[in-house]
């Protein structure tokens, strides 16, 4: 008999028992629990779960156990939850334009099994990026851009994402604002990386404002993308120290080490079931 893991999301207004009803439940269905984790919003009083558990049967046994715990979880408890099946590889779809940086790393560590995600296939308006990927039998598309209605150019990136039947889009430095319409069509997450440490510097050219306001520490921001630019639920970010010793292109250099880090680390955690999104903000079981 095999043996899977289902890992469920869960979060909805707190109330008694919460944590021993799930348990239970899963005891019942004779599942043995992995990992817990739970976070209580005090001030708007909502209750955050992630639950691992070991669930013996075979794919279409295990499924049905999750399916049944998502009705549960949603009919019995109130909560908005999410499932998923340890053996289940999403497919990725990635966005650049012609900084490859973040791109190749997401590339390799796909390639190395390093994310729990297989790279499918890369979008970009540019063509600079088209001979890497070719060089590692990566299928590349090139959409151009229509101006100020770029409704035809953002379809084309729809009909190529469904055909490759990508499960996420990674935005690896792409530099078009992704429109309400395409987010709401697409209907699955989109992660971008901004080079810097958000809310500060948003838009365009965030090194140089840093640079001409003096800042002392640079940093990257892995954000879920929404219509405003620089503005949806942050996932990861970190930083790192400057001086006045450092020029711009310092801190291009040093920015783009951090911006793969990042972007590598809120894909990693998407992947893995460990993001919960809510009212713009996130919960992140790391």
């Amino acid at each position: 008999m095999d043996t899977l893991s289902i890992v469920a999301l869960l979060y909805g207004p707190d109330q008694r028992g919460l944590v021993a009803r799930v348990a239970g439940w899963i005891f019942d269905n004779e599942g043995n629990i992995l990992h817990a984790d739970q976070h209580r919003d005090p001030e708007e009083n909502i209750f955050f779960q992630r639950v691992e558990w070991i669930q013996p049967g075979n794919i279409a046994t295990v499924r049905r156990v999750a399916d049944a715990f998502a009705i549960m979880a949603r009919e019995k408890l109130g909560m908005t939850v999410r499932v998923a099946l340890s053996h289940e590889v999403p497919r990725i779809g990635a966005l650049v334009s012609k900084v490859p940086h973040c791109l190749q790393d997401i590339a390799y560590k796909s390639k190395r099994g390093e994310i729990r995600g297989e790279l499918a296939c890369v979008v970009s308006n540019q063509t600079e990026l088209q001979a890497f990927c070719a060089s590692i039998s990566l299928p590349f598309h090139h959409v151009e851009p229509q101006g100020c209605d770029n409704r035809g150019a953002e379809d084309a990136l729809l009909e190529i994402f469904r055909l490759y039947k990508v499960d996420l889009i990674i935005m690896a430095r792409y530099t078009q604002v992704l429109s309400s319409h395409f987010l709401q069509s697409a209907s699955i997450p989109v992660i971008s990386i901004h080079h810097s440490f958000l809310p500060a510097f948003p838009g365009g050219r965030p090194y140089q404002q840093a640079y001409s306001r003096g800042v002392k520490l640079i940093g990257a921001t892995a954000h879920y993308a929404a219509p405003s630019a620089d503005k949806g639920p942050i996932i990861a970010q970190d930083v790192v120290r400057i001086s006045q010793r450092h020029s711009i292109a310092d801190l291009i250099e040093k920015g783009r080490d951090l911006e793969q880090l990042v972007l590598a680390q809120a894909v990693r955690l998407h992947l893995e079931n460990r993001v919960l999104s809510y009212n713009n903000r996130t919960v992140v079981f790391d």
